[in-house]
């Protein structure tokens, strides 16, 4: 049970005029029209509205002493999540040179009336062009084929898949390695492959990146499949690693016959390939929503402990190794003499618990942007003699104090994060750092991942629940509380329980997302890697020793819903379809869904009752004539006719780790 917050004035407007009218008599009796037209009463009414604003303030009181606790605890609120996305460079012309695309280059979204919203990449992208040095092929059997010299000479053609059963590859080696970079193949071929389905061939494009085969995103594939001459586009993954295939050793590529999925044909005969050339168009690395801010010069030290200084611009994100403050102490012995500047490095911490007084170090509020240095604080005469950090005048340092004089500065820092990060497919074009060569610049897909700084209010219900658990996990209440904390990009989590000894406790997490409810797909809810080793990483310390975690996702059960209403004939009928459709996407939702638009709960059941409730009560709706279930595979795309599988009844269940996603919802609307 909540204790509701003292209301230290609850009085209203009107209790305030009343008050005062009743006090005309008593200090001016000659006063004897109190109508609201008298020129007195408006100003008594005027001053009353004044007074209740005063009140309305005098009353944030014991909220504003409430999150004064919370920080006196150390509560702080949680910082902006940067958004993420791969960014592509596309060049001119086949680059004669390595070019390199720096780390902390930015992209921003084109011209617009708004202030762009600017990327800067996360690690140096090396594009090059390929050096084509081998080519195999390997039968599912194992054979390993070199056709390297008929390739390369012209003297034969290259049969792609020697056996023509799933597991035949082509191996394409290259001399140096690729990571990142976008290649396009041009082939020349017969129309030998025929049989298969030209827009979906059962084929697979991977590369070696030092431990396994990594899916490559295909691009584009004018070549129907390597029945027709054209080219083939591909993104390499960000690694690409050398290993030896059958006698060669080299950066591989191959593209693999696959199982038939879907709609899919098979080849006839394998198609046969007369020449193969690879060209460096580009590469993609990449970008979080980020701004770099310079070195900063924040002040000058003035000896004493706890200074606290500020950064120009906030929030600020996750600082890097590079990223820190630096004290520059400066002097000069005599005239005569240049000044001389010695500097060192000081290093963050997340408070000043366990620092001794010669530790060199300072807290950076993410949220604020303030610098805080360690404080001095008195101890008890009880304490002294016992701890050796006490100083002989009675107080502890938690760390060193900057020299007074000595100029406080930041090597530099970066800005930005939250939901404005999150911007759709092809929207940054815009390069803000000179990259020669480069003619092009965009990402391929929307940023996801930028959540906002935590609001008061949130924090607010977050700290009884931090002082109930503490920091360990030993319950299931403490794993999703913790995996809440862990990061801004988790949106909900549950903790299941082992089923044995044996079996870890398994944390499944709903990222957040900035998703429409109607778009939702089942690869949004994928959780994204950084976020994985976020929760990873901050539940690990907090652990018993005896207990092993894994980190997942809940399964997710696709729910179709079909639905005949009728509407006013007033109505227009697309519009209450729209309408009625949007509702069903949006409360059969994972993330937004539910009673309480928090996200379908776990264990809770779908009733077709719910559904009738709910479809009644969209506007123009006059009745709900039928209601039907269907379970849906989610990993088919929407609208096609293997969405929907197998007719359920009128309650669906949920099994423990598992939630409901909207598939296809259909709303026939007859008046």
């Amino acid at each position: 049970m909540t204790l509701p917050a003292p209301s230290l004035d609850d009085r209203k407007f009107q209790d305030i005029v009343d008050e005062a009218k009743r006090l005309i008599p008593r200090f001016c009796p000659e006063w004897t029209d109190h109508n609201v037209s008298d020129p007195g009463v408006a100003i008594i009414e005027l001053m009353a509205w004044m007074s209740e604003m005063v009140i309305y303030r005098l009353n944030q009181v014991p909220d504003r002493l409430y999150v004064k606790f919370l920080e006196l605890l150390g509560l702080q609120p949680f910082p902006a999540s940067p958004a993420r996305t791969d960014v592509v460079f596309e060049l001119a012309a086949p680059p004669t040179e390595p070019v390199r695309v720096l780390a902390g280059t930015q992209v921003a979204t084109g011209t617009s009336s708004d202030e762009p919203v600017v990327f800067s990449t996360d690690t140096e992208l090396v594009l090059r062009q390929p050096e084509f040095s081998a080519c195999l092929t390997r039968s599912a059997a194992g054979v390993v084929t070199d056709v390297w010299d008929g390739l390369r000479t012209g003297a034969a053609s290259v049969v792609s898949f020697p056996s023509l059963l799933p597991g035949d590859a082509l191996y394409l080696g290259f001399a140096e390695g690729l990571a990142g970079n976008l290649l396009r193949i041009d082939i020349v071929g017969f129309a030998e492959g025929a049989g298969i389905r030209p827009e979906d061939p059962p084929r697979a494009w991977q590369a070696w990146d030092g431990s396994d085969w990594i899916a490559t995103r295909l691009i584009s594939d004018s070549s129907d499949g390597f029945n027709t001459s054209g080219s083939v586009v591909l993104l390499l993954p960000p690694r690409h690693a050398a290993m030896p295939v059958g006698p060669v050793r080299a950066h591989w590529i191959r593209c693999v016959l696959t199982e038939l999925r879907g709609q899919q044909r098979p080849y006839d005969r394998s198609p046969k390939l007369d020449s193969i050339a690879v060209v460096g168009m580009g590469g993609a690395v990449s970008a979080h929503h980020a701004e770099p801010a310079p070195a900063e010069l924040l002040g000058v030290s003035s000896g004493e402990p706890g200074q606290v200084f500020q950064v120009r611009r906030a929030p600020v994100l996750p600082r890097r190794a590079d990223e820190h403050v630096q004290v520059v102490r400066t002097g000069r012995r005599s005239l005569l003499e240049e000044e001389t500047a010695a500097s060192t490095d000081w290093n963050e911490v997340s408070d000043f618990s366990d620092t001794d007084p010669d530790d060199r170090v300072y807290t950076w509020s993410a949220t604020t942007g303030e610098i805080s240095f360690p404080p001095s604080i008195r101890q008890p005469a009880a304490a002294q003699g016992i701890d050796d950090r006490i100083d002989p005048s009675g107080s502890r340092r938690y760390g060193a104090v900057p020299p007074d004089g000595a100029q406080i500065w930041v090597t530099g820092y970066r800005y930005g994060g939250g939901r404005r990060g999150n911007v759709g497919s092809r929207t940054l074009t815009s390069l803000r750092t000179s990259v020669p060569s480069v003619a092009e610049v965009y990402n391929l897909d929307p940023a996801t991942g930028g959540v906002d700084a935590e609001s008061v209010d949130n924090a607010k219900l977050r700290g009884p629940q931090h002082l109930r658990g503490g920091s360990r996990a030993v319950t299931a209440a403490d794993f999703e509380r913790l995996t809440l904390e862990a990061a801004r990009g988790v949106a909900r989590a549950r903790c299941v329980a082992p089923r044995s000894p044996a079996d870890p406790v398994r944390v499944l997490v709903v990222p957040r997302l900035d998703v429409a409810p109607e778009a939702l797909e089942l690869t949004d809810l994928d959780l994204p890697e950084d976020l994985e080793r976020a929760i990873v990483d901050h539940l690990e310390p907090r652990r018993l020793l005896t207990t092993r975690v894994a980190v997942g996702t809940p399964t997710y059960l696709g729910i179709s819903i079909a639905a005949r209403v009728r509407a006013a004939v007033t109505m227009r009928p697309e519009t209450v379809r729209t309408a009625a459709e949007s509702l069903l996407y949006a409360y059969v939702n994972p993330v937004v869904g539910g009673p309480q638009g928090l996200g379908w709960p776990f264990l809770r059941e779908l009733n077709i009752g719910e559904v009738f409730g709910l479809l009644g009560g969209v506007p123009g709706i006059v009745g709900v004539e039928e209601v039907i279930f269907f379970l849906a595979d989610l990993t088919q795309r929407r609208g096609t006719s293997r969405v929907r599988e197998e007719r359920t009844g009128n309650v669906v269940t949920l099994p423990d780790g598992s939630l409901f996603a909207s598939c296809d919802h259909r709303v026939v609307v007859v008046q």
